[in-house]
């Protein structure tokens, strides 16, 4: 509430004039008018190509050092996964926050606000990147260890993220200009700039790893020349005068106001990585405790594929966004409920079919990544855990995604963080300690942890959402 006062009083919302109205023919006039499923088809369909693509910067480099370098090199990139969710965190509280406020105020006609946005949020990023590389190249083997690294692991987990920050930095700033992109209508080109850059990361790491023979080395040089492509594109997107919202004298002024507004929407995703970060730290050191280096690799390994579902579910919320956003500023309560229900239908559906995909086929899923096969076998173990609820989690992801839209942070907050850190961080201390008091392996309930935390999580989005109802007017 207190966010939305604050909106309300920014400066920019009274200066709404001839000026300041879009004209009917721009851009983003099909948010409101085109029918919704078409609508959410052209958005969501970019953005989940995109993600889906994108996602081969993790994929590639854990096959070809898994296939090239070993299963430890493995276990090392699985610990730095929790530091990457923390990068990618100061990403999204920017990316998700700017795009999202960035269709709002379209929706309510201002170019002028939405030029400053974009301005804002472009320096946001290279202030909050400088700061996070920093404390990184300053404190990297204390984080690794914190994380779970071990004298075996953290060579390889360092090697990597030595070379790889500077290209994370970059990922930040991509993933901000390429959500202002999709939410000014242009879905087609920020998918088109994703895309570059993974189909190049994919053809540079064999290349850098086998030919050259850098090993892990190589696979962190690939991935960072890739993001470096995509950030230079995203950056000449919104220099070209062509551009339906681009880079004015007047949009780099700095405006603390605008900077509250989006770090208002984008702490939901913020908190959400991060507490993603804290819970694989933890994870981590139970694997360790319960099965070793070997259990985190595996954990590595699931959680890839995991990742890999989520960002189909990621992309059609992406699509959506755009367009709740709009049709929230623009007051049109019916579109709003026709998207919300539309993308949940999506979202649900592809986490079944990932469910039954992992559950069906565990063994021939890790042996992508690895042809250890005592890693095999305890990968194959945890993703019958971990993955069997996943339709629960497109639901989750869904609401979360839905309430950072139409500009409701703190319930998208509580939704995305209830299964990380009020269900699932408690849940790996207990139930491990319960499989082990019935006589089952304490590994074996690390993952069942997991498990429960889809389901204590799931519901209690579903409550938050019945007390949010009135947003979509009558509720039929």
């Amino acid at each position: 509430m207190r966010a939305l006062l604050f909106f309300r009083a920014s400066p920019l919302f009274f200066n709404f004039n001839k000026k300041t109205i879009l004209s009917t023919t721009d851009r983003t006039k099909e948010l409101e008018t085109r029918p919704i499923k078409s609508l959410l088809w052209t958005y969501a369909l970019p953005a989940v190509i995109s993600q889906v693509i994108a996602s081969l910067y993790n994929i590639a480099d854990r096959i070809f050092i898994g296939q090239g370098v070993g299963a430890l090199a493995i276990a090392g990139l699985a610990i730095t996964m929790p530091l990457m969710n923390i990068i990618h965190a100061f990403g999204a509280l920017i990316g998700v926050g700017s795009a999202s406020r960035m269709s709002i105020v379209l929706g309510k006609k201002d170019v002028d606000w939405a030029e400053n946005i974009l301005g804002n949020s472009t320096i946001f990023t290279f202030i909050l990147g400088g700061i996070v590389m920093t404390f990184c190249y300053t404190f990297m083997n204390k984080i690794l260890m914190l994380f779970g690294a071990t004298a075996e692991t953290i060579s390889y987990a360092r090697e990597y993220m030595l070379i790889v920050l500077p290209g994370m930095f970059l990922t930040t700033l991509t993933f901000n200009l390429t959500g202002l992109i999709r939410a000014t209508g242009y879905p087609q080109k920020s998918m088109y700039i994703l895309a570059g850059g993974a189909i190049l990361n994919v053809i540079l790491d064999p290349i850098f790893i086998f030919v050259f023979d850098w090993g892990i080395k190589g696979a962190a040089l690939a991935t960072t020349l890739s993001m470096t492509s995509t950030a230079i594109i995203a950056v000449l997107h919104f220099i070209n005068p062509k551009s339906f919202i681009r880079y004015k004298a007047h949009a780099w002024k700095l405006r603390l106001y605008i900077f509250r507004n989006i770090m208002m929407i984008g702490l939901s995703p913020f908190l959400m990585n991060f507490a993603a970060a804290a819970v694989v730290a933890i994870l981590n050191k139970q694997l360790i405790t319960y099965g070793g280096d070997l259990a985190v690799g595996a954990y590595g390994i699931v959680n890839t594929f995991g990742n890999f579902m989520v960002l189909f579910i990621l992309g059609i919320c992406q699509g959506m966004q755009p367009i709740a956003g709009y049709n929230y500023g623009a007051g049109r309560k019916e579109r709003l409920k026709e998207v919300y229900f539309l993308t949940m239908k999506l979202c649900v559906s592809i986490g079944l079919i990932g469910a039954v995909v992992s559950c069906v086929f565990p063994r021939y899923m890790t042996m992508i990544f690895t042809t250890d096969t005592q890693l095999i076998n305890i990968s194959a173990n945890a993703m019958t855990f971990l993955m069997i609820m996943f339709p629960l989690i497109g639901f989750t992801i869904t609401n979360s995604n839905f309430f950072m839209s139409i500009d409701k942070p703190w319930i998208a907050i509580v939704t995305s963080l209830s299964r990380q850190i009020l269900f699932l961080i408690p849940l790996v201390y207990i139930v491990p300690k319960v499989f082990i008091y019935f006589g089952q392996e304490g590994l074996n309930g690390v993952w069942c942890a997991g498990t429960i935390g889809d389901v204590m999580g799931a519901t209690l989005a579903a409550v938050l959402l019945y007390n949010q109802r009135h947003v979509f007017g009558k509720w039929r």
